[in-house]
C-alpha cells in the first residue's frame, strides 16, 4: 500500500477529558486546528482508553490533521462483569452512542467520522459501522476479531482496512474469512514478523502508517455528520 500524502497539522489540539452521556463514559477528546475528520477508538478486552498502543496511533493521526476520541466503552461497574467485555452488540451500541454525542455536541460538524478498533473492539466497530451506513466514512482494525461481527460484515458500507500480524496465524485466518464477507471497499494488510500485539521492533510503526494513510484518504474530505 502506498503512502497517502498528508498535511501535518499545525497543532494537535489540547486534549480534554469528557463524559459521554447518558451513562457517563470517560473519554479523552483532541481535535487539532482545522481537523477534517475524527476517529473514535474502540479498545479490546482488558484494555481502556489509556491503551499505550492506541494512544500512540492516535498521536500520529492528530499529527496528520485528524481529531481523536479515546473512551471507555464500559463504566467501571460494567467492566467488572467479564460478560460485558465480550458483549459485541453492547460495545457497538456504545460506539454509536459516542458518535451521536459528537454529532449532537457539534464536534463532528462538517467532519467525517471513522472507527479504529482493536481485538474485540474491531468487531464492535464493524457492527456499529453497519448500523450507521454512510455516516461512518472509514474503519480500521488492528489485530482485531472482525469475524465476531458476524452477519453485520455484509452490511458495512465504510471502506475497511484489516491490519494483522503475520505471525498471529489464527487471527490472520479469522481476518481472511471476515475479509471475504465484507462487501465494501476493503483491504487486508499483513505486517510481517508481527504477533498479536505488534510488540516487535518497527511493527507498530507500520500499523501507524497504514492506519494513518487509510484515514487520511477517506476522512480528509469532510463528512456527512452535522451538528
Amino acid at each position: 500500500m502506498s503512502e497517502t500524502p498528508y498535511r501535518r497539522a499545525s497543532g494537535r489540539g489540547a486534549a480534554r477529558e469528557v463524559s459521554i452521556p447518558p451513562v457517563g463514559l470517560g473519554g479523552s477528546l483532541s481535535i487539532p486546528a482545522e481537523a477534517t475528520g475524527l476517529v473514535l477508538f474502540a479498545h479490546g478486552s482488558g484494555s481502556s482508553r489509556f491503551s499505550p498502543r492506541n494512544n500512540h496511533v492516535a498521536e500520529a493521526l492528530r499529527d496528520a490533521g485528524l481529531g481523536t476520541l479515546l473512551f471507555d466503552l464500559l463504566t467501571e461497574r460494567e467492566a467488572a462483569d467479564r460478560a460485558n467485555v465480550f458483549d459485541i452488540p453492547l460495545l457497538a451500541e456504545r460506539l454509536v452512542m459516542a458518535a451521536n454525542w459528537m454529532m449532537d455536541s457539534g464536534a463532528a460538524e462538517g467532519r467525517a467520522l471513522g472507527y479504529f478498533g482493536s481485538s474485540t473492539g474491531a468487531a464492535a466497530a464493524l457492527v456499529a459501522a453497519a448500523q450507521a451506513g454512510e455516516d461512518i466514512a472509514a474503519v480500521v482494525s488492528r489485530g482485531g476479531r472482525p469475524d465476531l461481527a458476524g452477519a453485520a460484515l455484509a452490511e458495512v458500507k465504510a471502506p475497511t482496512l484489516l491490519i494483522v500480524g503475520g505471525l498471529d496465524t489464527q487471527v490472520l485466518e479469522l481476518n481472511r474469512a471476515a475479509y471475504a464477507a465484507l462487501a465494501c471497499e476493503k483491504e487486508i494488510a499483513v505486517v510481517r514478523g508481527a504477533t498479536h500485539l505488534f510488540e516487535e521492533p518497527g511493527t507498530l510503526d507500520e500499523v501507524i502508517v497504514l492506519a494513518r494513510d487509510w484515514f487520511v484518504r477517506h476522512l480528509q474530505g469532510g463528512g456527512r455528520a452535522q451538528g
